[in-house]
């Protein structure tokens, strides 16, 4: 691969990270022939099925993306064979993926697939000691930090902590719910916290989505405790939680391919043909030309 192709992808690459848009980087690390790419091409595969660069023609590019898009939910890298029909040479394993792919020419490829997600963005609300404590504590694991300072600066983030101490908390309470944060944290004591919520019409899925007292119970004292309680209860959200589910992207539809029963992945550059009011997608041009021919003959 030429350089300025390389530089294309890496600022590509840089772009989207900057955006904090998730993206799959998929790099082939071997090709044998016949097959039209070669080790070292590149591409981005964006959560709506866009492959941008090269990794392989058309059939090649079908189970590319399904399994990046795979890659993508999961939120970890995957080594994915694709193999001609009959060629089953190479098992599955932790961490690898074989699909056998009938439209290919008789070559295969190895492609590393490497999920690319934002970290999570955590929104903190107020001038407090334990709002310090948590944004510095949010640092150091890795999350990127939004300081807010009233209801107009509520923005989308995958958790929200207010803790002002006093002002508007209803309003950046209903602010964060409106921006679909799955997690919204209310420093205050279980008394005030229910007062505060109490001025809130919240149904039962926005109520869940509220923290107060806010962080695992672990008596916490001290500005710094109570900033790990909140950063453990936002980890244990973030792993195994709803917040996880909420950040990973919805993946595209799929299809089948009336033709050679290829499941195709949905997207901007799928194979579409719309025949009586009905819609068929297809694994490439070839599938499409001769199911348009057979309809045509019909």
């Amino acid at each position: 691969m030429s350089a300025i192709r390389q530089t294309t992808i890496s600022e590509r690459a840089q772009q989207l990270l900057a955006a904090r848009t998730p993206f799959v980087h998929a790099t082939v690390v071997r090709a044998q022939p016949p097959t039209s790419s070669y080790a070292g091409d590149e591409a981005i595969l964006l959560a709506d099925g866009t492959i941008e660069g090269f990794v392989g023609g058309q059939c090649a590019q079908n189970s590319v993306r399904k399994a990046a898009l795979g890659a993508l939910q999961a939120g970890e890298s995957v080594l994915l064979r694709v193999l001609p029909d009959g060629d089953v040479h190479f098992p599955e394993a932790p961490g690898a993926c074989v699909v056998v792919n009938p439209c290919l020419s008789g070559g295969s490829l190895e492609i590393f697939l490497t999920p690319q997600l934002p970290a999570p963005l955590i929104e903190i609300h107020g001038a407090t000691p334990i709002a310090e404590a948590l944004a510095q504590l949010c640092g150091v694991l890795g999350y990127d930090v939004r300081r807010g300072a009233d209801v107009g600066s509520v923005g989308s983030a995958t958790a929200v902590v207010i803790a002002s101490h006093g002002g508007p908390e209803a309003e950046m309470i209903r602010a964060a719910l409106d921006h679909g944060a799955g997690y919204v944290g209310l420093v205050a004591s279980k008394v005030r916290g229910a007062a505060i919520l109490g001025q809130l019409d919240l149904s039962d899925a926005e109520r869940a989505r509220v923290h107060t007292p806010v962080g695992l119970a672990i008596g916490a004292k001290t500005p710094a405790e109570i900033a790990v309680s909140i950063a453990a209860e936002l980890v244990a959200g973030i792993r195994d939680g709803d917040l996880r589910r909420s950040a990973a992207p919805q993946p595209p539809a799929g299809a089948v391919d009336p033709v050679c029963g290829m499941t195709v992945t949905i997207g901007p550059g799928t194979e579409h043909l719309r025949v009586a009011g009905a819609d068929y997608w297809f694994c490439g041009p070839g599938c499409r030309a001769a199911f348009a021919a057979a309809k045509a003959g019909a």
